[in-house]
């Protein structure tokens, strides 16, 4: 997952899911439906950032449950610092 603040001022969200991480379109489809879930869920923790999740192949193992927690974790890792900046700006 990578962040950086944007001149939005709102967060905004791209997904990075290759064909070759996940072969079936309807493996990509769930994943970026629970990534955007998840992100519309922690959204208020990111004012004027841009994110983008990158997925691993290990992603198509887990179930949605482990996913959505995995997703939780590295969005409050990312929160902390990127509240940081903006107020500092």
């Amino acid at each position: 997952m990578l962040a950086v603040t944007n001149e939005k001022g709102r967060a905004r969200l791209g997904l990075a899911i290759s064909k070759k991480q996940a072969r079936r379109a309807v493996d990509r489809n769930r994943l970026k439906r629970l990534i955007r879930e998840s992100f519309r869920d922690q959204r208020e923790q990111f004012d004027d950032t841009d994110l983008v999740v990158m997925v691993r192949t290990a992603a198509l193992s887990i179930d949605n449950v482990q996913l959505r927690k995995s997703l939780a974790r590295h969005f409050a890792k990312l929160a902390g610092p990127m509240r940081a900046r903006s107020h500092q700006a």
